[in-house]
C-alpha cells in the first residue's frame, strides 16, 4: 500500500540560509516516527509542511485520498470562552464525524484522558491539562495520522506516561517532534534526525531512539572514514594540479576533472560536518559548609488543600535533588519555600549563613523589547565569568549566537534560543544550591547533553525539577517526590520512585475493583469522616459516576436524532426507552449526591 504522505524534495528558507533542502520524508500506516534534530534545524516547519499550513520552497507532498490528519502545535491555543465541552464538539463538527459516533468518541475520549469538569473554561486549565485539551481534540476528529510538535511539553509525568500508552495503542500513524529521549525510547518505532549532517539532510532509521543511536553512530563513522579518505586522495590531486599537467590529452583531462569533482565533494563534506556546541558550565562558590538547608516538619496550604505536610529534608553540599510530583503537587511551591520567597504554614526552614542561591524560572520572561547584546551583558559589552572578563561576542559564541545576532530584538529569538540566554545569565551568577524549575524547556538533545554533563561536573547542590526522565535518572542522587496528595517521600532514584508511583496505582485499582468505586481524593476522604461507611463509600465516587451518567444521556439523546432510527418505528421507541432510563438514572444520581451533601452540613 502506498504512503499516506509522500514529501519530496521539499526546500524551505527563511531569509538567507535554508532551513533543510531536498528533503524527502514519507508516512505510511501504523509509522510512529520520532523526529529529532538540533535547534533551528527546521523540525516544526516540516510539519507544518506536513500538515499543509506552510508552503515549501521547492518539492511536493502528496497526501492519500480521504486520509485524515491531525496536527498539535506545540503552544495550545483556545478562544476565550472556549469550554473543555465546546472545543471537543467544535472538533468533531468541523471533522464531520457522524452524529450516531459523537457521543460515544466524546465520552470515550475524554474519559480516557482524565477529563471529568467538561464546563471549565479551557484557558482555566494549568498547561498540562491545556496540553492533554489539545490532544483530545486532535484525536476525536479521528486521524489516520496524528502530528505533535513538543507534546511532552507541560505534561507532567502521569501525563507523559498516559499519552506513551495512548501512542502505543493507537491505529492510527504518528510523527512527534520531541527531545524526550524516554518518550522516543518508549513510543517511536522509527526515528529521523532532520540535520545537515547527513547527505539528504535527514537519516531515518528503523527502530526507537537506542536503535537509532547506534546506527548513527555506524554512519558518521563511515562518513568520518570516507572523508579521512576523501582528505588524503585530494591531496594527492592538488599536488599533482600544482606540478601543471597538460590538459592536452583525454586522461589528464578526465583526472583533472575527477579532482575537481573531489575537492568539490569534500568542501561539502567539511561544511555539512562542522559542529557547534553551547558551552554551559555552573560555578560553585566552593563553600565548605555540610548542611545548606534543613526542612522540619514543613507543610503547605493553599485555599481547599495541603500541598504537603511534616516534610522533613535535609539539603547537603553536592547533593543533587530531583523533585518529581503531578502538575499541582507544589514542586514549584517547594522550590520558593527554598529561596524564602513563600513561607511555610507549619515547621520551619532553616538555611546556612550566607547561602547564595540561584533559582531558575519556568517562567521567567525576557525583555522583548532589548536586544541580545543586552539580554547577555546588560551593564557593558563584557561579562565577568569564574573572575575573567569575557566580551560579549565571545559569551554569545559559547551559547551558538553569532556576533551579527548581538543587535537583534529579544523577540526574534526561538524557544531554544531564549533557553540559552537564561542559562547564560544563570551562569553568570556562582551558587552554592541551584534551583532549576523546567530548564529543559525548548532545548534540542545536542544542548540537553551538554547540560547534564555541565550538572554533573557542578560541585555545588542541586535541586532539580524537569519532565525530562532521562535526565532526572543521569544526574539525581536523590529523588524527592510529591503525591499531590499532601505527602511526600524520598527515593534513590526515579526509576525507584516509578516503581512506587506503579504499585501505588495497582493497589488503588485493586481497592477500586473491591469497593466498586475509585480511591477517594483527599478531600472526599476528610468530608467523609462526618458520614457512615456506606454513604462515605457512596460520596467517594459519586461525581464521577454523574458525569459518566451525563454522558450516556447525551449519547442517548444523539442516538434518538439518527435519522435511520426516526424512520423506524420499533428502533424509535426502544431509543425512547433508553433515553428515559439514562436520564431516570441522571435523576436519581442528582438526588443521592444532593443527599450527601445535606449530611455533610
Amino acid at each position: 500500500m502506498p504512503p499516506i504522505v509522500n514529501a519530496q524534495d521539499l526546500s524551505k528558507r527563511y531569509g538567507v540560509l535554508p532551513l533543510f533542502q531536498n528533503v524527502s520524508f514519507t508516512i505510511s500506516e501504523g509509522d510512529r516516527v520520532g523526529l529529532i534534530g538540533p535547534n533551528g534545524s527546521g523540525k516544526s516547519t516540516l510539519l507544518k509542511i506536513l500538515a499543509g499550513e506552510v508552503d515549501p520552497d521547492s518539492g511536493d507532498v502528496a497526501r492519500r485520498k480521504r486520509s485524515r490528519l491531525s496536527y498539535v502545535i506545540q503552544d495550545s491555543e483556545f478562544p476565550p470562552e472556549a469550554t473543555v465541552r465546546s472545543v471537543v464538539l467544535k472538533a468533531m463538527e468541523e471533522a464531520s464525524v457522524p452524529e450516531s459516533e459523537r457521543g460515544t468518541r466524546f465520552a470515550e475520549t475524554l474519559g480516557r484522558a482524565g477529563f471529568e469538569e467538561l464546563d471549565v473554561k479551557a484557558l482555566k486549565l494549568s498547561g498540562g491539562w491545556q496540553k492533554r485539551l489539545a490532544l483530545v481534540e486532535a484525536l476525536v476528529q479521528g486521524p489516520d495520522i496524528l502530528l505533535l510538535d513538543e507534546p511532552t511539553n507541560h505534561l507532567d509525568l502521569a501525563g507523559i506516561q498516559w499519552l506513551e500508552e495512548l501512542l502505543e495503542g493507537a491505529r492510527f500513524a504518528c510523527v512527534a517532534v520531541s527531545h524526550d529521549r524516554y518518550f522516543l525510547e518508549n513510543v517511536a518505532t522509527e526515528m529521523a534526525e532532520l540535520n545537515r549532517a547527513y547527505p539528504d539532510g535527514i537519516l531515518r532509521v528503523h527502530g526507537n531512539y537506542s536503535t537509532f543511536l547506534i546506527k548513527k553512530e555506524e554512519f558518521l563513522h563511515a562518513q568520518s572514514k570516507r572523508q579521512e579518505a576523501l582528505e588524503n586522495r585530494v591531496h594527492t590531486e592538488i599536488e599533482w594540479l600544482r606540478r601543471g599537467p597538460k590538459a592536452r590529452t583525454t586522461k589528464s583531462k578526465a583526472r583533472i576533472d575527477r579532482a575537481h569533482e573531489m575537492i568539490g565533494e569534500l568542501a561539502n563534506l567539511n561544511a555539512r560536518t562542522k559542529t557547534s556546541s553551547a558551552g554551559i558550565d555552573f560555578s560553585a562558590t566552593g563553600r565548605q559548609t555540610k548542611r545548606l538547608v534543613e526542612l522540619e516538619d514543613v507543610s503547605y496550604e493553599i485555599p481547599g488543600r495541603t500541598l504537603f505536610r511534616d516534610l522533613s529534608f535535609t539539603i547537603t553540599a553536592g547533593m543533587r535533588v530531583g523533585l518529581v510530583g503531578p502538575n499541582g503537587s507544589g514542586k514549584t511551591t517547594l522550590l520558593r519555600l527554598l529561596l524564602g520567597e513563600n513561607q511555610p504554614a507549619t515547621g520551619k526552614i532553616q538555611r546556612a549563613s550566607v547561602l547564595r542561591m540561584v533559582y531558575f524560572d519556568q517562567t521567567r520572561q525576557l525583555d522583548e523589547s532589548g536586544t541580545l547584546r543586552r539580554a547577555l551583558a546588560p551593564d557593558s559589552d563584557s561579562v565577568i565569568y569564574q573572575d575573567r572578563v569575557i566580551h560579549v561576542a565571545a559569551w554569545a559564541a559559547r551559547f551558538l549566537f553569532t556576533s551579527e545576532q548581538l543587535n537583534q530584538p529579544v523577540s526574534r529569538l526561538s524557544g531554544g534560543e531564549r533557553a540559552r540566554v537564561l542559562i547564560a545569565q544563570l551562569m553568570l551568577q556562582p551558587a552554592d544550591l541551584l534551583l532549576l524549575d523546567e530548564p529543559t524547556n525548548d532545548l534540542d538533545i545536542p544542548t540537553l547533553e551538554i547540560l547534564e554533563e555541565s550538572l554533573l561536573e557542578y560541585q555545588g547542590a542541586l535541586v532539580l525539577v524537569t519532565h525530562d526522565r532521562y535526565l532526572l535518572d543521569r544526574v539525581s542522587t536523590v529523588v524527592l517526590g510529591l503525591d499531590g496528595q499532601g505527602s511526600a517521600e524520598g527515593f534513590a532514584d526515579y526509576s525507584q520512585w516509578d516503581a512506587w508511583q506503579q504499585e501505588s496505582k495497582q493497589e488503588d485499582n485493586k481497592s477500586a475493583e473491591k469497593n466498586g468505586s475509585p480511591a477517594p481524593s483527599p478531600e472526599v476522604a476528610r468530608a467523609a469522616k462526618k458520614l457512615s461507611y456506606l454513604d462515605a463509600r457512596d460520596y467517594a465516587s459519586i461525581e464521577h459516576r454523574v458525569a459518566e451518567a451525563e454522558l450516556v444521556l447525551q449519547a442517548k439523546r444523539e442516538a434518538l436524532e439518527d435519522p435511520a432510527i426516526v424512520s423506524d418505528a420499533p428502533k424509535l421507541l426502544q431509543a425512547h426507552a433508553e433515553l428515559d432510563a439514562a436520564q431516570e438514572a441522571v435523576d436519581g444520581l442528582y438526588a443521592r449526591w444532593a443527599e450527601l451533601e445535606g449530611k455533610l452540613k
